[in-house]
């Protein structure tokens, strides 16, 4: 798909099968005009151009929970209808912010700006490990990368983050066991609380990077709003799993990330032709390889603590963790491993109707998104048709036929 835009004054794609973001609707008209739904059912608007959706699945455009962006990722995400990505660590200038906002031909973004983390903290040693390549990338070098140390620290870099723009808050507990570097520092619990608590004085939310049980225990402890990672080395302990249904916690699991991190590629997604007509070589080279950092992972363990925390009643969001195609991070690119996630949850256990609220509703709901992730009169007109059916067969969602973003259609696909 190229960056040509189609652009009607109203448009209504009929006879599609309806996924509203929270089931099936019996109406199969929906109404676009300008940038938003217009309307859900009733009769086609005089003068508008029709697009007959038989056989076909509408959707709302998706959300990809977790990501680390640029210009680049955000335009090969809404290749594949991923309308908006929520950026989990990055440096984007408001300039270039206020560009994203008022363009059509890429996905929308919300970040959180840099995330706490403690001197010589994640992710802060890839800088060695790379060359200062991924830092470079994910937060757009020049610049000092900072960390705190103290609850005062703390507290500033949240003020900071929220003054420079960000959404919600990003915070760190990696002390490398899970990710190829053991015995990396972390916050300790004064200055985690401090920042939580300057987030949320200032009515931010706050996510968490924590891939073990210990580290993301002592986030439930802290307040933290959102694990931004499953744990993986290990089930949830009983204490574990009441604390965050007490406290309302939800979960981005992003399973891709650990299944490349488990060391599986996903060089069976780069050989689909709905995947590689859309990314470049270099992408696809990406996606092809694996991080195999936790060799001794097994999916199947991930599946049983997912299955645990969704008939607990935790809410389940899909995200990727994607950023960029460096050998570091193989098995992942912007848009297609939304999609694979989508796979992963319903291999896991959720019914295709869950995996879709994950990436649909259910985001927008936690994070505040009240404009999209639904498809209901006012709402924006971000839409992805699909053929097939992916409420019987979850794959369906990558045979994508067209994309809208604020009303505006892409190019056909291919």
């Amino acid at each position: 798909m190229d960056n040509k835009l189609i652009t009607n004054r109203i448009t209504a794609i009929t006879n599609a099968r309806i996924f509203d973001g929270e089931g099936v609707t019996d109406n199969q008209t929906v109404v676009i005009e300008g940038a938003l739904i217009k309307a859900v059912g009733g009769a086609v608007p005089a003068g508008a151009t029709v697009l007959d959706g038989r056989g076909k699945t509408l959707l709302p455009g998706l959300i990809d929970s977790h990501v680390h962006t640029d210009m680049d990722g955000l335009h090969d995400a809404l290749k594949f209808g991923v309308t908006t990505e929520l950026e989990m660590q990055g440096r984007w200038s408001k300039k270039q912010r206020q560009e994203i906002a008022e363009r059509n031909d890429i996905a929308d973004l919300r970040s959180p700006g840099m995330g706490v983390t403690a001197k010589g903290g994640h992710p802060s040693e890839y800088i060695s490990s790379s060359g200062n390549l991924l830092i470079r990338l994910l937060c757009r070098l020049p610049f000092v990368f900072r960390t705190v140390g103290t609850p005062d620290e703390a507290v500033k870099f949240v003020d900071d983050q929220i003054a420079g723009g960000a959404d919600y808050i990003k915070v760190f507990i990696e002390d490398g066991t899970c990710v190829g570097f053991p015995g990396l520092p972390v916050l300790d619990d004064k200055t985690l609380k401090a920042a939580v608590k300057e987030a949320h004085r200032q009515h931010k939310l706050v996510i968490v990077h924590s891939t073990t049980v210990e580290a993301t225990q002592r986030a439930v402890d802290a307040g933290v709003d959102c694990l931004g990672h499953l744990f993986f080395d290990g089930a949830p302990t009983p204490k574990l799993l009441a604390d965050i249904l007490a406290s309302d916690i939800f979960i981005i699991p992003t399973l891709v990330t650990l299944s490349t991190a488990f060391g599986n590629n996903a060089a069976w997604l780069a050989a689909d032709e709905r995947v590689s007509s859309k990314l470049s070589k270099k992408w696809l080279e990406s996606l092809s390889r694996s991080m195999n950092v936790y060799p001794q992972g097994k999916l199947e363990e991930a599946y049983a603590t997912i299955r645990t925390l969704r008939d607990a009643g935790v809410d389940i969001l899909a995200g990727s963790d994607v950023s960029e195609p460096i050998p570091i991070l193989g098995g992942l690119a912007h848009g297609a491993s939304l999609h694979h996630e989508l796979r992963l949850l319903v291999a896991a256990g959720l019914s295709p109707v869950e995996a879709l609220r994950a990436a649909t509703s259910t985001p927008a709901r936690r994070f505040g998104l009240t404009d999209r992730g639904r498809i209901m009169s006012g709402a924006l007109a971000d839409l992805l048709l699909v053929d097939g059916d992916p409420l019987t067969n979850i794959s369906d969602t990558l045979s994508i036929c067209s994309v809208w973003h604020r009303g505006v259609q892409l190019a056909a696909q291919g």
